[in-house]
């Protein structure tokens, strides 16, 4: 006879003591039914992982599709700028039309080989290389 959770156990304790294949039989039904709470509560909690990461998971796809929408629009954008500059430089007759659009093409290189060396600099960082330095050996 399995005896539930929310039943009163205190029927089984008498002053007399029980025998000791008795103390065994109860001794494992207890720890049969904390093996079934532990089982169910592993699921639940192991259900509710995996709810999370699905709903991470779809979060994730969304924010990455978000970002590549705002990506293609902030280049538009630029794009404007970049031609709103060269046009601003060829109606002020301080530069031809070629000279504005390679001047703009010009300044956005530098900007970028300014940025690549700014990343290749930090990337170094990546590499952890004092934590690596002080498990070298020091002799």
């Amino acid at each position: 006879m399995a005896i539930r959770p929310h039943e009163d156990r205190s029927v089984r304790f008498s002053a007399v003591p029980a025998e000791p294949e008795e103390r065994h039989a109860d001794l494992l039904e207890d720890l049969q039914l904390l093996w079934l709470d532990l089982r169910g509560l592993t699921h639940d909690h192991l259900q509710l992982a995996a709810l999370e990461a699905r709903r991470a998971g779809a979060s994730l796809a969304v924010m990455l599709a978000a970002g590549v929408v705002m990506a293609v629009l902030l280049i538009s954008v630029w794009g404007g700028l970049m031609a709103a500059a060269a046009l601003a430089l060829m109606q002020s007759h301080v530069m031809g039309d070629i000279e504005a659009i390679l001047s703009i093409a010009g300044a956005n290189l530098v900007a970028a080989l300014l940025l690549f060396w700014f990343v290749r600099r930090k990337s170094r960082d990546l590499l952890f290389p004092e934590t690596i330095n002080s498990f070298q050996d020091k002799e």
